[in-house]
């Protein structure tokens, strides 16, 4: 026996202590609050990498879990699936289908449904850089504060933006550079409409560029189609719908897009 197993060759010969098994059991009860208080207290990159952690171990659980259920469903037969009376050899082994298991296929198509209906017309697009983004603005007495950037390309804000004090505003959009409107083509009806836009849904270059409503080229916005008179299936009529950018605003001085049907 190797010499550090002096524990488990302890527990061999003299066996366990009479509470072991109810420490055990409430330890593993207390190690969910204790990593909890750990979650809630750190912070910095000891937080990023439990984080991580802890996310591998729930995906790995719910992946158990859903095997778990579908060995369960595939397992189980439904009472009136079986017909009565005699049934040919080839249909003995055949189990009845399961509403579980017809629950999942459907959710799965729907799944397969969704991620066709946002297949977006551009997939690719050259980034955008900050150098190309940015200009750099020199405020201070001496010239030397560099900290404020200037938005160079086109840019959407909400009807309701109000510019922050010059003390704290870090990223300037001018006036001259704010689009409202696009020109969003409908790809079945081949009409070109101009509606307002509501927000901007992804920027693909960055997220810092989302945040500040870049519009370049590829980008998701979403339009107000209120006016078109689109209902869904169940009749409801629908306010907003997404729309991709197909041109380069900052070249073109307008933007253009395509409904994402």
């Amino acid at each position: 026996m190797p010499q550090n197993e002096y524990v488990e060759r302890h527990q061999k010969i003299h066996g366990y202590r009479y509470d072991h098994f109810e420490k055990k059991r409430k330890k593993l009860a207390r190690a969910v609050h204790e990593q909890s208080k750990f979650s809630q207290k750190s912070f910095g990159i000891r937080a990023k990498l439990h984080n991580r952690k802890r996310r591998v171990e729930k995906i790995e659980m719910k992946k158990a879990i859903n095997r778990l259920q579908e060995r369960e469903a595939k397992g189980k037969k439904m009472p009136e699936a079986v017909p009565e009376g005699a049934i040919p050899a080839y249909l003995m082994d055949r189990e009845g289908q399961s509403r579980s298991k017809v629950l999942s296929n459907m959710m799965k198509q729907k799944k397969k449904e969704r991620t066709g209906k946002w297949h977006v017309p551009i997939q690719k697009v050259k980034p955008i850089t900050q150098q190309e983004m940015f200009q750099i603005i020199r405020t201070g007495k001496r010239k030397k504060k560099q900290w404020k950037r200037m938005v160079t390309q086109p840019c959407f804000v909400g009807p309701g933006f109000v510019r922050k004090p010059p003390k704290y505003e870090r990223f300037i959009r001018p006036a001259a550079l704010r689009f409202k409107k696009a020109h969003v083509t409908h790809p079945e009806l081949k009409t070109t409409f101009c509606l307002d836009i509501i927000k901007v849904v992804k920027n693909p270059s960055s997220q810092l560029f989302t945040t500040l409503g870049v519009l370049s080229k590829g980008s998701i916005i979403e339009v107000n189609v209120a006016d078109l008179g689109l209902v869904t299936q169940s009749g409801k009529v629908v306010w907003g719908k997404y729309a991709q950018i197909m041109n380069n605003p900052d070249r073109d001085g307008c933007v253009n897009a395509l409904l994402l049907v």
